[in-house]
């Protein structure tokens, strides 16, 4: 089997994430989506940091990320799944920082506010998980672990019976699930398949908050610093806060893409993407840009914009 097909589900970011992070540039978020934002924004951060640092597992692992599953009309999403031709490794990663500490089975912070235990969502998840291959007549030994990245993290009365792993043992095990040398069947892959082809592409525990588009601040914001201080000189777009410089090409893909994912029951149109870029002030200038990157769909003042 080639290794390069191991990695069988890439990570990407959630929905929400991305239209938390469309919004918090373009409108006053409230101070709890703020919040809940910047939970999301650590959350995928930290599962970046954990796959570039399980990197080697594709070698010898069936590897499964972002995985979201439904049993018994619940839905249950799984961090990193790991598939060998003798187990399966379910990972919880978690970004924590600062101080926490557990008691009678009750997780706090340090100023003892209780939060939810990650252990219960991990126990959640495996019985889900167990269930759900039961059902599809498939036994197989599963074992959980919870994984925090961030080295600013402690846990005070972390539980010795329970599988966690934290930043400085995080190379020693990755190294011992890197030795795991037991070669693949055709029936582990076609598991792995089965579950990516049961993924639930939309969560139904989604936390979208609500917007218009007028209330959105117009404009194209520099890809690299985030500011909407930006001029165009000759075909490319120039930061005037970081001196970033990016092709109109990838502008224009990248804003349309931004519009079409915040409001996808709008037409791309020329006028539209005037009032959206703001900073592309000729009208032929843009009909040209669209025409170079995307079809157009019938003429005249009812013209609008595809995916090629």
């Amino acid at each position: 089997m080639e290794c390069e097909k191991l990695l069988l589900k890439i990570r990407k970011e959630s929905v929400e994430l991305m239209l938390h992070r469309y919004l918090n540039l373009r409108s006053n978020l409230s101070e709890k989506e703020q919040n809940y934002y910047l939970s999301l924004e650590k959350g995928y951060q930290g599962e970046l940091m954990f796959d570039a640092l399980s990197e080697p597992l594709s070698a010898n692992w069936l590897i499964i990320n972002d995985l979201m599953l439904e049993f018994n009309h619940t839905v249950f999403q799984i961090d990193t799944l790991l598939i060998s031709s003798e187990k399966i490794f379910m990972l919880e990663i978690k970004n924590y920082e600062g101080d926490d500490f557990v008691e009678a089975d009750k997780w706090y912070t340090l100023s003892k506010t209780e939060i939810r235990n990650p252990f219960h969502q991990l126990e959640r998840c495996e019985s889900l998980l167990r269930r759900l291959l039961q059902e599809l007549g498939i036994t197989f030994p599963i074992e959980t672990c919870l994984i925090f990245v961030n080295p600013e993290f402690y846990l005070y009365q972390a539980p010795l019976n329970h599988p966690i792993i934290f930043p400085p043992q995080l190379n020693r095990f990755i190294t011992h699930l890197s030795k795991n040398k037991a070669r693949f069947k055709d029936k582990h892959l076609k598991l792995a398949e089965q579950l990516v082809s049961m993924h639930v592409e939309k969560s139904p525990y989604l936390r979208l908050p609500d917007y218009r588009y007028d209330q959105l601040e117009k404009g194209i914001n520099c890809v690299s610093c985030h500011s909407f201080n930006v001029e165009l000189k000759s075909n490319v777009l120039v930061c005037k806060e970081c001196g970033y410089r990016e092709g109109i090409t990838s502008t224009v893909l990248r804003g349309v893409e931004e519009f079409t994912f915040l409001f996808p029951d709008r037409r791309v149109a020329t006028n539209e993407m005037l009032e959206w870029f703001k900073i592309i002030e000729s009208r032929n200038t843009m009909r040209r840009l669209l025409q170079q990157n995307f079809k157009q769909i019938g003429h005249g003042k009812y013209s609008h914009y595809v995916k090629l």
